[in-house]
């Protein structure tokens, strides 16, 4: 399965991010598919790039974005904002705590 997720670049105590999509078994710094965009936390405020045609392409296809890379989507408007509980609250099915 395909992952589109973060991986880091930049010197020491100074990170930048590439958004790369990548089978899901590879190691973070390990082979990558193709980078669709770059994040900066960085700057104020922080820099998001990125190539929404390729991202929505792989999406399409099946690629699942990471938690960091969902989060960024959501707030570019690329992915529908999912509903969150409150901390603390199992919302995943078999959680603890969660409905059946």
């Amino acid at each position: 399965m395909l992952r589109i997720r973060l991986r880091r670049v930049g010197a020491k105590k100074q990170p930048s991010y590439r958004i790369v999509v990548a089978d899901s078994q590879a190691p973070a710094k390990g082979r990558f598919v193709e980078i669709v965009g770059f994040y900066n936390p960085r700057t104020d405020p922080p820099t998001v790039e990125l190539k929404t045609d390729r991202i929505q392409h792989w999406l399409g296809v099946g690629a699942q974005p990471s938690d960091a890379v969902r989060r960024l989507l959501e707030k570019e408007g690329l992915l529908p904002p999912q509903p969150r509980g409150p901390a603390g609250e199992g919302t995943a099915p078999g959680a603890v705590g969660a409905e059946s």
